[in-house]
């Protein structure tokens, strides 16, 4: 099985049947090359000025240095993003315009694998 870091079009237009007038939650799961660390923080640097631009906002980065409840001694992942985008459609917008595209080589740089999994807001009744 391939470890891709960019979605195939099947996987895109999947964004496009969530709630096109919520809250888009992108759960990160991150893996990195040997020296990927480094290129990530670049890309988390440049990154920046898009997110804004579509007025997103990161609410958690962090480190999986261990399980609680999982198999093996720790997740396969080496850090966890967690981004709000206003709506599905503000994610597309940053990640198809050109001026992203010269900040995602940063990305591709750093990741042997990636999953970005979107999810939407709910509300549990206890």
């Amino acid at each position: 099985m391939a470890n891709p870091i960019a979605p195939t079009t099947q996987q895109a237009e999947l964004l496009a049947t969530l709630p096109q007038d919520q809250p888009v939650i992108m759960i990160n799961l991150l893996k990195f090359k040997p020296d990927g660390l480094e290129h990530y923080e670049t890309y988390a640097r440049e990154v920046q000025v898009h997110l804004d631009d579509v007025g997103a906002r990161a609410l958690y980065a962090g480190s999986a240095k261990a399980f609680v409840i999982g198999e093996g001694p720790r997740p396969w992942w080496d850090a966890i993003l967690v981004v709000q985008y206003p709506t599905p459609a503000a994610f597309v917008s940053m990640v198809t315009s050109e001026a992203y595209a010269d900040v995602h080589v940063h990305r591709a740089n750093a990741l042997e694998r990636a999953e970005l999994i979107a999810t939407n807001e709910w509300t549990l009744s206890l």
